[in-house]
């Protein structure tokens, strides 16, 4: 079938491994084999650019399939603006994230895009240039061939759902280009939109109500669903996925190792459907998949699927027919939080339970906090049986994380609130809606510990749990909201900002004090992250189950592997609880390195225990 191409033998062999597969999907949305055809040399056309160094790391780790598995992987999330003021600014701080035990380094999306309507960065206007004052794409490739010297990975925001109006081709489709316009959707007048805006839900409706935008200088309508001037993509048209699939694998011969699909639920579009998750688009997503293969297997792909679990699996695909090898475990997270306003762990222990009874492959990234908000997609059926109703739930929630409660601590703001449904979403750093910034503003030592041991409590919860846990930047000093943007034309739009202050470096040189907050939290977390490498029970590959404390403020975590058994037990209230556990073996307590009992464990208010155990081989 290759006998016209004179292509490199180990990319014959990378395409023959899928090509039945790529030809069948490709086809079965588009039914154009010319497209194909194009779509398979360009595939060539970035396997033959691949820079060598990136070559033996794709050779490296398809000797180690499950190299990004195990117990190893700490990542960070930050904003190279925030972080570094630049790539090159970033690069001078690697050797701080190497103290932290990072060696997955997420940089949010840093392409060209309109400074005054950008959405942080999600409407690019270049897939192919770096926005200017952060650096150029060469500079991308020296941080990631630094990062690799390291041992470290990068990973990048591929926003795949939209393009800015400022990018060519939406320039050239107001121009009224119908070969651009077709990259898009289109429409000469209302009648079309308005039957979608009968099923497919809004993303912003008080920022920015609606799917769709009248374009003026084309004079059309246009499909716009997360804002008007992010533009969806039309990915029905082959030029569209094959265009796009290019942008993404010149990021990857940048030296990008874990391409974020950002939005992915949402690339595909039907009318009479919500246009999430319709089967094309596991189509596509494995197609991207496979194309990642053919021309840099040391690739990963990270879905963004912000749903809930039953919505999320399916994107890892089959063992046979993978998608994804990576989601975001948001579900965790938004029930974290919950935990934390309720102190009633009932809820956190019904989501766990699901994830533990999901296959070992599966691996979830973990966090808690991100660039995001906080939405409260939370089981409502199951919080029923406890009187539990959404509405004025998620009023409880919002109140008690805002300090809007008696006897809140807590410091967040509300992000996109819509009083007609009774719904809004909460922002503000991991420190902040601890009760961190509260207890230093009254200055209240008794305030600021327990405020701290919840903290460090959090993130011994997301240590234990199986996947790849990320840190989100600042949270490893304890930084607080940054209320700054409240001043800032360009962001007072947006309480997202609240919890995307610059890195307060003057901070980061407090991380040796251990008197100071900031040496408190480093170096507790930093002790938490040596353990977690040291123990193999950590591994993605351990048992997981739930254990039972009889008491609804102890959340009880049982883990075990290679003869390694543990017992994490964490606390979400804030007086002291005893977790009523019975266990038989002889413990030890993680921390201390001291002989502990798994009997009638006493935890103090806002604290957690590891307890572990080992059989003889």
């Amino acid at each position: 079938m290759f006998d016209d191409k004179n292509w490199d033998p180990e990319f014959q062999d990378r395409l023959e491994n899928h090509y039945d597969e790529l030809k069948w999907l490709y086809n079965e949305l588009y039914n154009d084999q010319h497209a194909f055809e194009y779509f398979c040399d360009m595939l060539y056309t970035y396997y033959t650019q691949r820079p060598a160094e990136l070559r033996e790391w794709d050779e490296a780790r398809l000797m180690v399939p499950d190299w990004y598995k195990g117990n190893e992987i700490l990542g960070v999330l930050m904003y190279t603006k925030c972080f570094g003021g630049t790539l090159q600014g970033v690069r001078s701080h690697l050797n701080y994230l190497k103290e932290c035990g990072i060696n997955y380094v997420h940089l949010m999306p840093l392409l060209e895009s309109p400074v005054d309507r950008s959405d942080g960065g999600y409407a690019v206007s270049n897939f192919r240039k770096v926005q200017p004052e952060l650096g150029t794409m060469e500079d991308l490739a020296d941080l990631a061939s630094d990062c690799h010297k390291r041992g470290m990975t990068v990973c990048l925001d591929f926003v795949m759902n939209h393009t800015s109006e400022d990018h060519e081709w939406a320039r050239k489709a107001k121009a009224g280009d119908p070969e651009y316009q077709a990259r898009y959707f289109f429409f000469d007048n209302w009648n079309i939109p308005n039957e979608f805006e009968k099923t497919v839900p809004q993303v912003f409706p008080q920022t920015a109500p609606g799917n769709f935008t009248w374009c003026e200088e084309a004079k059309k309508v246009v499909m716009t669903t997360f804002y008007p001037y992010q533009w969806d993509l039309n990915y029905a048209n082959p030029t569209v996925f094959n265009d796009m699939t290019a942008n993404m694998l010149n990021l990857c011969n940048h030296g990008v190792d874990i391409i974020r699909l950002d939005a992915v639920p949402y690339i595909w579009k039907r009318l009479g459907t919500s246009c999430r998750n319709l089967p094309q688009v596991h189509t596509l997503v494995r197609l991207m998949r496979m194309a990642s293969e053919v021309v840099c297997p040391g690739t990963l792909l990270l879905g963004e699927v912000v749903m809930e679990p039953s919505k999320v699996v399916p994107y890892f695909g089959t063992v046979e027919k993978p998608e994804c090898h990576m989601l975001y475990n948001v579900t965790t997270m938004a029930s974290t939080w919950h935990t934390v306003a309720t102190h009633d762990v009932r809820l956190l222990r019904h989501q766990l339970e699901a994830v533990f009874a999901l296959p070992k492959q599966y691996t979830f990234l973990n966090y808690l906090r991100c660039h995001d908000d906080i939405g409260w997609g939370l089981d409502y059926d199951f919080l029923k049986q406890f009187g539990i109703q959404e509405v004025p739930h998620k009023k409880f929630l919002n109140d008690y994380l805002r300090g809007n409660y008696y006897g809140s601590d807590h410091r967040g703001e509300l992000y996109n609130d819509d009083p007609r449904l009774g719904d809004a979403r909460l922002c503000g750093t991991t420190a902040s809606l601890c009760g961190i910034e509260a207890a230093e503003y009254e200055q209240n030592t008794e305030k600021l510990d327990k405020a701290i041991r919840l903290d460090i409590m959090l993130h011994a919860f997301l240590l234990t749990q199986s996947g790849i846990p990320v840190l989100y930047s600042g949270d490893e000093i304890g930084q607080l909201n940054d209320y700054s943007y409240h001043d800032d034309p360009l962001k007072w739009d947006d309480s997202r900002y609240l919890h995307r202050g610059d890195f307060h470096w003057d901070e980061a040189k407090l991380r040796k004090n251990p008197k100071t907050r900031q040496g408190r939290i480093f170096q507790a977390i930093k002790k938490l992250e040596k353990i977690r490498t040291r123990h193999d029970v950590f591994d993605s590959e351990a048992d997981t189950w739930i254990v039972e404390p009889w008491n609804d403020h102890i959340l009880g975590i049982g883990r075990y592997y290679r003869g390694e058994k543990m017992i994490a037990l964490f606390n979400f209230s804030e007086e002291p609880q005893t977790a009523w556990i019975n266990e038989r073996e002889d413990y030890v307590d993680m921390l201390t390195g001291k002989k502990r009992e798994a009997k009638a464990v006493g935890i103090p208010g806002c604290d957690f225990a590891w307890l572990i155990t080992e059989f003889k081989k």
